[in-house]
């Protein structure tokens, strides 16, 4: 591949390409069938061909199209095993890799921005990507001074690619719907749309990361790598190595899943709580353990890629422990009223406080005991009891409104709760949630207690 695909023609007719193929390979699996060979092998093999596409198609887009690959790849954990393995590896590539940007365009974007001197900025550049991620790839060099350097290039034309990949992919939201049994594909779309701008700012992201590297700084649980320069669409910062999460999420020991699961939920809380931002794209990719020659008990955690930051001046918002601590209680209509009041609820829908303390209860099992073992099956059965017509959770849960300004939070929350059960991690939840939302310590529930009561199951007919 020689350069970002811009023009739009090209880039749908890609995008666009991806329903074909499935449909062409589902026609050609009926004849596979009809010449005796066995269902389960023929699927089986057209899942593995439509993975591969669409990690092709996806990673060399680039742009939105692959920004909503990472998205998918967090949510896998959520899918029925059958259907996730032969889309597993693929989505998960696109945490991390992409077709590189040739050298020479390297080399002209970082003249346009940095001056035609470059090169004298740097004892060492190395031209092969160390990283190719939705928007940019990352090159590994040697600031003047001798430190060791990340150096971040925006894709000429990532912008217009990216709304471009966006707006198309909300046209075939159906298609990517199915990956994801219980998600609305659609308002995910949106909201990634609205926040390409911000994603698009170097400026922006390297303020971001100051703040947090600065709060992390000498922490001896998160690590934040200092910002050394930044210009236009080049951002520079300080190298940092370790085990990439996803190599914990496949091969890491017990041990290693639970520091690595205790280490995300800590920075998910004491984020928001230090900084007065929130980290809004937490998949794998942008993880790395720091270990050492000790247990996995003193790894620390390294945070990349602040791009995308949702600011919460205040902390998380404190409804967030309010409510979780009420319903704890069992505390059903102070419940709904606080989410009545926060806009979860319009005033025009009427609803039985207890049916929704039956619908949040089981998804808020983490934050009710003093370890929580998260794991796929868990949220494959969340998901299935929200996404079953026949479920009582399924009717109340499209009742339910998402108002704007917790569009991100929950995006997080359900990111970061999806990485814990990849990693299998048995994670002290609740105590991060104690230490670091005031409005959850208060009262009763400050105890551990196992949930009040469990949903009631679905009827089947």
């Amino acid at each position: 591949m020689s350069d970002l695909p811009r023009k739009a023609v090209t880039r749908t007719a890609r995008l666009a390409a991806l329903p074909l193929g499935i449909a062409g390979r589902a026609t050609l699996g009926l004849g596979k069938r009809i010449g005796g060979r066995s269902a389960e092998v023929v699927t089986a093999e057209l899942q593995q061909a439509t993975a591969d596409q669409l990690f092709k198609v996806l990673g060399e887009l680039k742009g939105g199209a692959m920004k909503f690959g990472q998205v998918l790849s967090v949510f896998e954990a959520a899918l029925p095993e059958e259907v996730a393995g032969p889309y597993r590896a693929a989505l998960t590539k696109l945490q991390d890799a992409a077709p590189p940007m040739p050298a020479a365009k390297v080399h002209a974007a970082l003249a346009q921005r940095l001056g035609d001197g470059w090169r004298e900025l740097f004892q060492e550049f190395d031209d092969r990507p160390a990283a190719a991620a939705s928007i940019g790839q990352v090159h590994r060099a040697v600031w003047h001074d001798g430190r060791r350097v990340a150096v971040k290039v925006q894709y000429p034309g990532a912008g217009d690619a990216l709304l471009a990949d966006l707006s198309q992919l909300s046209r075939v939201a159906w298609l990517l719907g199915p990956l994801i049994p219980g998600l609305d594909i659609k308002p995910l779309i949106a909201e990634l749309r609205e926040r390409v701008s911000e994603e698009l700012d170097y400026e922006l992201e390297a303020q971001a990361q100051r703040r947090h590297a600065e709060e992390f700084a000498g922490d001896p649980d998160i690590l934040v790598p200092s910002v050394v320069a930044q210009a236009d669409q080049v951002l520079i910062t300080e190298w940092m190595d370790g085990t990439p999460l996803a190599e914990v999420i496949a091969r890491g020991t017990q041990e290693e899943r639970d520091r690595a699961g205790q280490l995300l939920a800590r920075f998910l809380f004491a984020g928001p709580s230090r900084t007065g931002l929130l980290h809004a794209d937490p998949h794998p990719g942008n993880f790395r353990l720091l270990t050492d020659d000790g247990p996995a008990s003193g790894w620390r955690l390294g945070v990349l890629d602040f791009g995308t930051v949702d600011r919460l001046p205040g902390g998380l918002p404190e409804p967030i422990g309010a409510s979780l601590r009420m319903a704890l209680n069992g505390d059903a209509a102070g419940v709904l009223m606080m989410l009545r009041e926060e806009g979860f609820v319009k005033p025009s829908i009427r609803l039985d406080p207890d049916a929704v303390l039956d619908y949040l209860l089981p998804i808020i099992e983490p934050a009710a005991v003093d370890s929580f073992h998260f794991t796929r099956a868990w949220m494959r059965a969340q998901a299935a009891r929200i996404a079953d017509p026949r479920s009582p959770a399924y009717n109340l849960g499209k009742q339910l409104n998402l108002p704007p300004a917790y569009l991100l939070i929950h995006r997080v929350t359900l990111s970061t709760i999806g990485v814990l059960c990849q990693l299998g991690a048995k994670a002290p939840f609740r105590a991060e949630m104690l230490q670091w939302l005031p409005e959850f310590s208060d009262g009763p529930s400050a105890e551990p207690a196992e949930p009040v009561r469990r949903a009631k199951p679905a009827r089947r007919r």
